[in-house]
C-alpha cells in the first residue's frame, strides 16, 4: 500500500503529461535496484521510538522507513530506548547532529514535550508516528501517522461481541503508555461484557506468560484474552494451554506468528495497524514536506488502522509477514 501510494504521489509531482508514467517506472525500477528514485538534497532524518530491544512490531517499522529512505535518497537514524527519559536524550542528540526531519513515538508524552518543542523551535519538521495523537499537534507536529488506539480498542470489543464472548481480559505489558491504556479503555466502551485489565511486565516473557496463567486458572469464566503486541499473544496461548482454559487468545498487531496462529485457530482475530506503513508514510511525508511543503491529514491523524484480521485473511497476509513487512 506504501509503495502504490509512493508511486501516485511521485506520479502527481510530475504531472499527467506523456513522460509521466514512464519517470515513474523510472522511479520504480531505481528503486527495486537499491539506488534513490529521486535527485533531491541527500536531507538526514531522524526516527526515534519508544520501542525495546528485540520488538518485532518495531522491525517492520524500520524497514519501511528504510525503504522509504532509499526511495527517497535520506540519510536514516534509527534509535530507540523503551525508557522515557532516555528516548528524551535520543531527540536531543538528533537535534544536536542538526536533521532535516524528526520522526518520534509519544508512548509517554509527558516525557517527551519539552524535547519536542525544542527540536521544532530549532526549525526541524517533526512527524509522530504509532503513539500520542492527541498530543502531536499539541507539541508542534507537522501530522500524526498510526491508529487511534480509542478506536481500535472499540473495535476489538465490537469483534468480540460478534463472536460472542462475556468476559475478557486486556493484557497491557508496558505500564504508563497511554496507548495501551487507550486501547483497553476502547474495548471496554464498546464490549457488551465485562473486561478487566492486567498488568504484565512485558520485559520478562516468563513472567508475562505466569500473570496470565495465574489468572486463568483463578477465573474459569474468562473466555477472551486480549494482548496488545504480537510477541504476548504467543505467551497467552501458552498460557491458556498450561491453565487448561478455553478462552479465545485475540491480540493486536501482525507478524509471521500471529498469521500461522490465525490459520490454526489458535487466535481468533488481530488488529492490525500496518507498522510497515507507519515508517514508510513518516519519512515520505518528511520528504514531501523539504521537497514541496506538503503536510497530509489537514489536522488530524492519518489513520493506518484498525484493520481486524481473521482466519480468512491469514493466507492473503502469510507471505507478507515472512519478509517482515506486515
Amino acid at each position: 500500500m506504501g509503495a502504490v501510494l509512493a508511486v501516485v504521489l511521485g506520479a502527481s509531482l510530475t504531472g499527467c503529461s506523456s513522460t509521466g508514467g514512464k519517470r515513474a517506472e523510472e522511479r520504480a525500477a531505481a528503486a527495486a535496484e537499491g539506488r534513490a528514485a529521486v535527485n533531491t538534497p541527500r536531507w538526514t532524518f531522524a526516527m526515534v521510538t519508544h520501542s525495546g530491544d528485540g520488538d518485532t512490531f518495531w522491525d517492520i517499522v524500520q524497514k519501511g522507513a528504510e525503504q522509504a529512505a532509499l526511495k527517497d535518497n535520506i540519510n536514516f537514524l534509527y534509535s530507540h530506548n523503551d525508557e522515557a527519559n532516555q528516548q528524551a536524550q535520543l531527540v536531543q542528540t538528533a537535534i544536536d547532529k542538526k536533521v532535516d526531519g524528526l520522526i518520534v513515538s509519544l508512548a509517554k508524552p509527558d516525557a517527551m514535550k519539552a524535547v519536542v518543542a525544542k527540536a521544532v523551535k530549532a526549525g526541524i519538521p517533526v512527524v509522530t508516528v504509532n503513539s500520542g495523537s492527541a498530543e502531536s499537534k499539541e507539541f508542534g507536529a507537522l501530522t500524526h501517522i498510526g491508529q487511534d488506539e480509542s478506536i481500535a480498542g472499540e473495535a476489538v470489543g465490537d469483534e468480540l461481541n460478534s463472536r460472542d464472548r462475556k468476559k475478557a481480559l486486556c493484557v497491557l505489558h508496558e505500564q504508563g503508555n497511554v496507548g495501551h491504556e487507550q486501547r483497553c479503555a476502547g474495548a471496554k466502551k464498546t464490549f457488551d461484557g465485562t473486561m478487566q485489565n492486567l498488568y504484565v511486565d512485558g520485559t520478562n516473557m516468563p513472567d508475562v506468560t505466569s500473570s496470565i496463567e495465574a489468572k486463568l486458572q483463578s477465573d474459569k469464566s474468562i473466555d477472551a484474552v486480549v494482548t496488545l503486541g504480537a510477541p504476548f499473544a504467543d505467551a497467552a496461548v501458552q498460557a491458556k494451554q498450561t491453565a487448561g482454559s478455553k478462552a479465545e487468545i485475540d491480540t493486536f498487531d501482525l507478524n509471521a506468528k500471529v498469521a500461522t496462529g490465525l490459520k490454526s485457530d489458535k487466535l481468533g482475530f488481530a488488529v492490525d495497524q500496518q507498522p510497515y506503513l507507519q515508517g514508510y508514510q513518516a519519512v515520505d511525508l518528511l520528504w514531501l514536506y523539504r521537497y514541496n511543503r506538503n503536510v497530509l491529514g489537514g489536522g488530524l491523524p492519518v489513520l493506518t488502522g484498525p484493520q481486524v484480521i481473521t482466519k480468512d485473511d491469514a493466507d492473503a497476509l502469510a507471505d507478507f509477514t515472512k519478509r517482515g513487512t506486515r
